[in-house]
């Protein structure tokens, strides 16, 4: 938001400086990103009249002309090239030492072909008011009375440029006016009375008939419509005064009707537009758009329209998107002669799902979509009848109004107490209430408690809250008195939660397993969002930052599997990262996760990635995947062997390469696999990757550890190792075999691992696979007796076949 400090003071009476507006400004919330000063700039250059000009004595484009620069001075001689330098010419001149900010130069004493120049009569280009450089500025003869005057107060440039970041939730200072009421509230001035309106309602009807025309639920794209028809406008370039201030904010100036709509956007924050009426066809109606329908904007491009927006419409077809741009074919020009002034309200919801739709971005979608005063539409309408009259002449008719202007008012009741208990500000009351009365907020009764309503131009207002941030803004934050935090004696008893020391052990766990934490987007493309939401309802945004970023992510990994590819694409082939944070499977509370997840792709596999000279790297596998899965578990204290591996993973893992811890058939820890080639595709990402993830909140409580360590357990005896081949069905899992075997007998058994699986060759029967474990007994007592190990062995066999039908394989 930019405006000049001339324009701000035609809404508040101050005799502060330029640095006291922008400190004020900064202080209460208005973020001063720049303030340009032409004074800084242009203060050196003067006025000034050449009095003779004559051929340079060694330059045929050159000229020696000699130059008034102060009245009653002696004469400067300047070498000039400029085409058009001649005597009795009022120009600007740069005496030595400016700096000229066109060509990025400090002009010094010297010779120019051997004629010395004494300064220097300057272009438009050379001062940076335009790109026009084929000569020096010419200004009119009349100026020659104000030689020796500085050239920004002459022309009138002496006027500093703010430039103010505003927040999204700050509609009303989108307008001169509104920084006006903020600064004075802030004690910095006086903020002058808006002038009464009068004349601008005609003693004839709108011949052209205005509608709303929206399905029920719809109504809200836009409420209220108004219109005037103006008769008789002699359209053509607005005043001196109005395009020198839509020029200093960075407006380029068209024709006194666009210029006016411009003018009152920015000083009042009041978007408006004009149609040429005499370019309608039948009624304007405000309606959503149709499938197929399809217009030329202001800005010469093509849109096409949907059934979610708002346009602007005639019998034609749309004339524009309702809040966010008009269309060319009912543009205004200099042959325009009757006018239809319009002044709308529209859903700021819908104006931003507009804007993003079609990457638009204008005056007045930035406006809308943060929320225009709805009780602006008259008086808005009412200010440019005035100024257009004023600049263009005609006749105007009376308004006309379809629908109903939205009343956005609620009374709040307030405990002016509250000021000091939330922000620690101790005021007088009297002093609470003149702010919130400078703001534009009714106060009703007596006490401290009192029934506050804030304006209609102030929709960010809901409750006690916010009325103190506004209490405490304008007083000023620099206020609120500093206060130690009280010492505590002793230690410190433990702040984090078990969640909390869950999720920084899972961090330290991967970072110590060679993983790298990323922190990707917690909203991705709706696109991915389906390809890692199965079964999850997706939780789409009201209002997102862009259409890319529309939906939350039901799973950490789609983040994970795109940043892989972006570091591929600079170069990092072997990417292992992990993250750890929120997902979500839907709306409700219940449906928020925490997981820690991560993905392996290339080469960096657990055993150490990259390239070797003793043999070839080997690419990553499910295998790395469950490393992982099971090692955060291990140091999240929960014991892998009591869990269940199923192969019942999501559709994004590969089917046959991935699987699901479990403990007990509804509690899920994790899931861990190669990712799939399908879900690899969707994402445009190349394989192999894989992934886990490791649900922190379905973890069952961490048991309480006794401080006392528990006494050794360690045997002087050699331990016993036996091998064994059963004969299996190949659906069978390998550790199903390996859970059986542990339970044979569980004071003895110290380990079992699978060391061999084999398919067909010596097995006669097809469907049917070996797999051979490695069973290691620890003696405690004594040492096992042959008939100790026979009596064991017998056990794990029968207990293998028992759970898995297997056969010893002879």
């Amino acid at each position: 938001m930019k405006f000049t400090l001339s324009w701000l003071k035609d809404h508040l009476k101050t005799k502060a400086t330029v640095e006291e507006i922008a400190t004020k400004l900064s202080a209460i919330g208005l973020e001063v990103e720049s303030v340009e000063d032409p004074a800084e700039k242009l203060g050196a250059f003067r006025v000034a009249r050449i009095v003779e000009a004559k051929r340079h004595p060694n330059a045929d484009k050159l000229q020696v002309v000699m130059v008034e620069v102060e009245k009653g001075q002696p004469l400067l001689e300047v070498v000039c090239g400029a085409p058009n330098a001649r005597a009795g010419l009022v120009g600007v001149f740069a005496p030595l030492g400016a700096y000229i900010p066109g060509s990025k130069i400090t002009l010094e004493k010297k010779p120019v072909r051997g004629v010395v120049s004494n300064g220097m009569m300057c272009s438009a280009a050379e001062l940076e008011l335009s790109e026009e450089s084929e000569g020096i500025i010419e200004l009119p003869a009349e100026m020659a009375s104000q030689v020796g005057v500085p050239y920004i107060d002459a022309a009138g440039l002496n006027d500093p440029v703010f430039e103010v970041k505003l927040t999204p939730n700050r509609p009303d200072c989108t307008g001169v006016r509104g920084i006006g009421r903020d600064l004075a509230a802030a004690g910095l001035g006086t903020l002058k009375p808006e002038k009464a309106i009068a004349g601008v309602e005609g003693g004839f009807d709108t011949p052209i008939e205005i509608r709303l025309a929206f399905p029920d639920g719809a109504e809200d794209a836009c409420p209220v419509f108004a219109g005037r028809l103006i008769k008789g406008v002699t359209n053509g370039p607005s005043p001196d005064w109005l395009q020198a201030r839509l020029k200093a904010v960075g407006l380029r100036p068209i024709n006194a009707l666009v210029d006016v709509t411009n003018y009152i956007s920015q000083d009042r924050g009041r978007p408006l537009h004009v149609y040429d009426a005499d370019k309608l066809k039948g009624a304007v109606v405000a309606r959503l758009g149709r499938p197929g329908e399809t217009f030329r904007a202001l800005d010469g491009k093509d849109y096409a329209v949907d059934e979610t927006m708002c346009v602007i419409a005639d019998d034609s077809g749309p004339l524009g998107l309702g809040g966010v741009i008009g269309g060319e074919a009912s543009g205004s020009t200099e042959t325009t002669r009757n006018v239809l002034v319009e002044s709308a309200y529209f859903d700021p919801l819908r104006t931003a799902a507009t804007g993003r739709k079609t990457g638009l971005v204008t005056d007045a979608r930035y406006r809308f979509e943060r929320g225009v005063d709805p009780e602006s539409v008259l008086p808005g309408l009412d200010l440019a009848t005035q100024m257009i009259l004023k600049l263009c002449g005609g006749k105007p008719a009376k308004a006309t109004v379809a629908g109903k202007v939205p009343d956005p008012r609620r009374a709040i009741v307030f405990d002016l107490g509250r000021v000091e208990k939330l922000s620690g500000l101790s005021l007088p009351v009297d002093e609470i209430t003149r702010i919130l009365e400078a703001l534009g907020c009714v106060l009703v009764g007596e006490g401290s408690v009192r029934e506050v309503t804030p304006p209609s131009w102030r929709p960010d207002i809901h409750g006690g809250a916010d009325l103190v941030e506004e209490v405490v803004r304008i007083a000023g934050i620099d206020r609120i008195p500093a206060t130690a935090l009280p010492r505590t004696s002793g230690v410190a008893r433990p702040v984090l939660t078990e969640t909390q020391r869950r999720a920084r052990r899972a961090r330290r766990a991967l970072a110590a397993r060679g993983l790298v934490e990323a922190v990707t987007w917690s909203f991705l493309p709706k696109a991915q969002a389906e390809v890692f939401g199965a079964g999850a309802t997706l939780v789409e945004l009201a209002n997102p930052i862009s259409v890319e970023l529309a939906v939350m992510r039901p799973s950490l990994l789609a983040g994970l599997v795109t940043a892989v590819e972006r570091n591929r694409n600079r170069g990092f082939a072997d990417a292992a990262l992990f993250e750890l944070g929120q997902a979500y499977r839907g709306e409700a509370p219940k449906d928020q996760y925490l997981s820690a997840a991560g993905v392996r792709a290339g080469t960096a596999s657990v055993s150490g990635g990259g390239r070797h000279w003793d043999g070839k790297a080997q690419d990553v596998s499910v295998f790395d995947a469950k490393a992982d899965a099971v090692g955060v578990l291990a140091a999240l204290g929960i014991d892998v062997a009591k869990a269940q591996i199923t192969r019942d993973a999501p559709a994004w893992y590969h089917p046959g390469r991935s699987g699901t811890l479990r403990l007990g058939p509804k509690t899920v820890l994790a899931y861990f696999g190669e990712i799939n080639p399908r879900t690899l595709g969707a994402l445009d990402v190349a394989g192999p990757v894989v992934g886990f993830e490791v649900f922190l909140d379905a973890l069952p409580p961490e048991k309480r550890k006794s401080l006392a360590k528990a006494p050794l357990a360690q045997s002087d005896l050699l331990p016993v190792r036996r091998d064994f081949a059963f004969v299996l069905d190949g659906r069978v899992n390998a550790g199903d075999v390996v859970k059986a075997a542990l339970g044979a007998d569980k004071a003895l058994i110290a380990a079992v691992s699978v060391f061999d699986v084999f398919e067909g060759g010596a097995l006669a029967a097809e469907g049917k696979k070996s797999v051979a474990i490695e069973v290691t007994l620890q003696p405690v007592s004594g040492t096992l007796t042959d008939k100790d190990i026979e009596a064991i062995s017998q056990a794990v066999i029968a207990n293998v076949k028992k759970a898995t039908g297997g056969e010893i394989r002879s």
